[in-house]
């Protein structure tokens, strides 16, 4: 009878430990799906800053649409919430946008090589910015299904892990305008 004792202890402690490897190992797919937003973030926010140079060598009057671009950009940068970040990304993305619509009333901003080159950098980074962030919601929503998951709960709520945050944006600002393609 001692033994069948152990050998449950064993199986539960075995299934204990196996549980918190598999939750570690979902939490630091979370963590590097986040690494990848963030890097492709900072690609982005350092090409919006070089665009608002470019622009502003041109467009020189437009200085609230600069402003409010280097305004989103900063706080963007310093934003470490999922969720709150997403807004703010959004809201940054229409900004562009707006930038890249002064080239049709600019046609010596439309013929520089260097805004062409800045358009096509932010549109792959977009690009490859859409796939961190899909790649990161599929790693949070694996980590809140493993760690909401019958019986792995015990071992999650006991070992401190907690729902990881979706980068979603708010409502109302779900559909984006597209950034100009070069042309």
């Amino acid at each position: 009878m001692a033994w069948l004792a152990t050998f449950a202890l064993g199986v539960v402690v075995g299934w204990a430990i196996w549980t918190y490897n598999r939750l570690v190992r979902l939490r630091n797919q979370v963590r590097a799906g986040w690494s990848d937003i963030d890097v492709q973030l900072t690609r982005r926010h350092d090409l919006v800053g070089n665009l608002v140079e470019a622009v502003r060598g041109y467009a020189s009057h437009e200085s609230a649409l600069l402003h409010s671009v280097t305004a989103l950009r900063s706080e963007a940068m310093r934003t470490e919430s999922p969720a709150r970040l997403a807004t703010l990304e959004s809201r940054l993305e229409q900004a562009v946008g707006s930038l890249f619509a002064l080239r049709e009333a600019y046609p010596e901003l439309k013929a520089s090589g260097n805004f062409l080159q800045l358009q096509r950098d932010l549109v792959d980074v977009e690009d490859q910015l859409q796939y961190a962030r899909r790649f990161y919601n599929g790693a949070v929503r694996q980590f809140n299904d493993g760690i909401q998951r019958v019986p792995d709960v015990v071992v999650a709520r006991g070992s401190g892990f907690r729902e990881a945050e979706f980068y979603q944006a708010a409502e109302g600002e779900r559909t984006v305008p597209r950034v100009g393609e070069a042309a």
